[in-house]
């Protein structure tokens, strides 16, 4: 059987002059991978062929992380994810102390190192000034990760929702990652660094009982596209949008059966699966402005 470099030889050897974007695949110390050659010309003995490249993925050893909201649900298993690939981690609370400290205990316990710290982040002074303590708890001189994780999620019915609710969810799940962002930018320094919103797949199916809460995550999805046009080419700006991946508290097994007869997977996620998608944006190089959904499908309708 001919390789894909082969047959592109051959091709070029009967004349072909360009081959533009071929999908190849090459057998290298025995085991196949896939290259993409960009079109170029190609003569007789000098056809371009396909190379194995090894990863581009980043090394996450050694790198300082703030990820908001650390201490509970989907922060903590984010956390420990960024602990366990070797990123020192700053695991923020705001009330819940007691949960954030067990997290630093337990990747303690991994052979990790993490630190917690608290904030407000319905105060903008204490979320702009967040990312700066935290590389200071970690005895850091930057800031290479920002996970913006922290959000508030209730259920506030049109006929009921306040002012103040709108306000609530408007600060923590839209104005402090904003400004969460524009710190740890300045502290990403000329090496850059990488800034991961959580944001929501609900977003793309109006739940009326949750306006405010919707709202806030379209417009955390919409604000990654921006912050990844302004800060590039240093700072890379990405989101994870999470499904049906743990029930919300309060919520009843009927509530719950809903939420799942409407995902194509028909079960609930994971939140390591959420933790691997943060990973692999963390460590992509030449990923930004995208929000990787991680729903079951549940976006299919």
């Amino acid at each position: 059987m001919r390789t894909g470099a082969e047959r592109l030889e051959e091709d070029a050897n009967r004349g072909h002059p360009r081959r533009s974007r071929t999908l190849l695949c090459r057998e290298v110390r025995g085991e196949w991978c896939q290259g993409v050659t960009e079109g170029a010309a190609a003569s007789a003995g000098d056809a371009e062929r396909a190379t194995y490249t090894a990863s581009t993925m980043l090394d996450l050893a050694g790198k300082a992380a703030l990820v908001t909201g650390g201490g509970r649900r989907l922060g903590a298993v984010i956390a420990q994810a960024l602990a366990a690939a070797g990123v020192h981690v700053a695991v923020h609370h705001r009330s819940s102390a007691d949960e954030a400290l067990e997290v630093v205990r337990a990747i303690a316990r991994a052979g990790g190192r993490a630190v917690t710290v608290a904030a407000d982040l319905a105060r903008g002074d204490e979320a702009r000034a967040l990312p700066g303590r935290a590389a200071d708890a970690l005895g850091a001189a930057r800031l290479d990760v920002l996970v913006n994780n922290a959000s508030v999620f209730r259920a506030t019915p049109l006929e009921e929702v306040t002012e103040a609710d709108w306000d609530a969810m408007m600060d923590v799940n839209l104005k402090a990652p904003f400004l969460c962002a524009l710190a740890a930018a300045r502290l990403m320094g000329e090496t850059g660094g990488v800034i991961i919103n959580l944001v929501d797949a609900s977003v793309e199916t109006p739940w009326p009982s949750y306006v405010p809460y919707q709202v806030s995550k379209a417009g955390l999805h919409a604000l990654t596209g921006y912050l990844a046009r302004a800060l590039a080419p240093r700072v890379r700006v990405n989101g994870v949008a999470p499904g049906p991946i743990l029930p919300a508290e309060g919520t009843g097994e009927a509530a719950d059966a809903r939420a799942i007869a409407r995902v194509p997977l028909k079960r609930w996620g994971d939140p390591q699966d959420v933790a691997d998608a943060v990973l692999y944006l963390a460590r992509a190089p030449y990923v930004t402005g995208v929000v990787i959904p991680v729903d079951g499908g549940r976006r299919l309708g």
